[in-house]
């Protein structure tokens, strides 16, 4: 099996869609917290195709980055007649009410890549504790003890904590050993990259400049940190992590702007979230859905059924597994990149 097969099959989470399979005529509503960041809408397009591959009606809102806006969304489409939803939650506790409101009405709900803690609710995402993990091995690998910042994810998103989690499983023993010291971290409001390059500006001039290292929870955070950096003249000499595998990250680990983007096939989960919340509408008991499993890791340790898929690392190294898989153009991620920078683009 070639390296591109092999990364795939890890990741690829696969139900049947046919005619045959499911009942057609349904609609599946789907409530997304917004679509600033590139990686949404690649989300939305392979979920919509799926669902209409069933036969069923894809309806959807965008709150917009707002919690407030999201519960009238969902209730929206309640409204609109929705057997299903798939709720991307801009807050994980606000979206509550709007959740057991549609459990309320015998509507199955999706927890769609950031948890929503209720036993009621399906929980699909990749493996963030996993992803943490990756980030931190990769930067760890350029430099071993220093400076760290950790700019994190939105504090009102578990995930930012779970990914938090994982990135010190990785380096609590350098960090116990003093050969790692933690300089700075902060959360991100909103995921939103201009709230992470404030942050990372903050820890700069905290610490006159000697970062040596930075662990960013996601792409957007990423491209926050590396414009900082690159304000003071640091960025490539820095190692950034991210994940999502935004293009223009994946640019960025062309050029040495940033060390990893922890790629998660958005297509493969948006997919299966269409497939799940079809079977549930249609009667599917959660723990019948194919490749789930139990899982109570949440902060309040609500026990779940879950399905978990597997991220890809994405370095220098490895920017061909991304362009071979048709998730982006050589020529996009090569962009302005020297001959000689990265294997990939010559």
């Amino acid at each position: 099996m070639n390296r591109l097969a092999l990364a795939l099959s890890c990741a690829v989470f696969a139900l049947p869609i046919s005619g045959a399979a499911f009942a057609k005529d349904k609609t599946i509503g789907v409530s997304w917290s917004n679509f600033q960041e590139e990686r949404w809408k690649t989300d939305e397009a392979a979920m919509k195709a799926a669902i209409e591959a069933a036969g069923d009606t894809y309806i959807s809102a965008d709150a917009q980055s707002s919690a407030a806006k999201q519960l009238t969304d969902v209730e929206a489409l309640i409204a609109q007649g929705a057997n299903a939803l798939i709720i991307l939650a801009q807050d994980a506790s606000a979206i509550g009410p709007a959740v057991e409101k549609a459990v309320a009405e015998g509507i199955p709900v999706v927890g769609y890549d950031r948890l929503i803690e209720n036993p009621e609710a399906f929980y699909l995402t990749f493996d963030n504790k996993e992803v943490g993990r990756m980030q931190a091995r990769e930067v760890f690998k350029v430099k071993p003890e220093g400076n760290y910042a950790f700019i994190k994810g939105s504090s009102s998103d578990p995930n930012a904590d779970f990914l938090f989690s994982g990135q010190m499983e990785v380096l609590k023993e350098a960090i116990d050993a003093g050969k790692i010291k933690n300089v700075g971290e902060a959360y991100t409001d909103g995921w939103l990259p201009a709230n992470a390059q404030k942050n990372m500006e903050q820890i700069l001039t905290a610490n006159d400049n000697a970062v040596d290292a930075v662990v960013a929870s996601n792409d957007g955070t990423a491209g926050g940190v590396v414009a900082a950096l690159d304000a003071q003249g640091l960025a490539g000499s820095v190692p950034v992590s991210g994940q999502d595998g935004d293009h223009a990250a994946l640019n960025r680990v062309a050029l040495g702007t940033q060390t990893v983007s922890v790629w998660k096939d958005a297509r493969e989960l948006g997919k299966a979230a269409a497939e799940i919340a079809s079977m549930m509408a249609e009667g599917t008991a959660m723990a019948d859905i194919p490749d789930a499993q139990k899982w109570s890791g949440g902060p309040n340790g609500v026990e779940m059924n879950a399905v978990f898929l597997a991220p890809i690392p994405i370095t220098t190294d490895t920017l061909n597994l991304v362009i071979d898989a048709g998730w982006v153009e050589k020529d996009v991620v090569c962009q302005g990149v020297p001959a000689g920078q990265a294997e990939v683009c010559g």
